[in-house]
């Protein structure tokens, strides 16, 4: 996707700049908190619009997982994979090789066409490994 222009804001450059440093996929709420003290007068409805219209201008990625009903926030747009657990809800970046032979693969006992896939894989993090919470066998809370 190609990157749009801009017209310069104050609030949305702190919020990319917010996202830049983080890998945790923040929600709105936490971008919110995160740039409160900065911005005392910012509303949770400025930085969800401009959030938005910096994943429309093609300069973050939102991510949306199944049923967690909650978006998350990427800086980074390139593609990757992304391990959600299911216990704490956190999205952890998942090093690993591209996959994108899977819209091949998808393709080719399929009658239509496959332009595209979401893949994200879930469980449970080590976090909450640690904090001894069992594994479930499923990507359902």
């Amino acid at each position: 996707m190609a990157v749009k222009a801009m017209k310069y804001s104050r609030q949305r450059a702190a919020i990319l700049s917010f996202l830049k440093t983080r890998k945790d996929h923040p929600t709105a709420e936490i971008v919110y908190s995160g740039l409160k003290e900065e911005f005392p007068n910012i509303s949770l409805g400025t930085v969800y619009r401009n959030l938005n219209q910096l994943v429309e201008a093609g300069m973050i990625a939102k991510l949306q997982f199944g049923d967690l009903g909650i978006d998350h926030f990427d800086y980074d747009t390139a593609s990757h994979q992304h391990f959600v657990c299911s216990e704490c809800s956190a999205v952890i970046d998942l090093p690993m090789e591209n996959v994108s032979q899977i819209n091949e693969q998808a393709a080719k006992d399929f009658d239509g066409i496959i332009t595209g896939h979401k893949l994200y894989f879930c469980g449970i993090c080590r976090q909450c490994l640690d904090k001894g919470i069992p594994l479930k066998g499923t990507c359902e809370k």
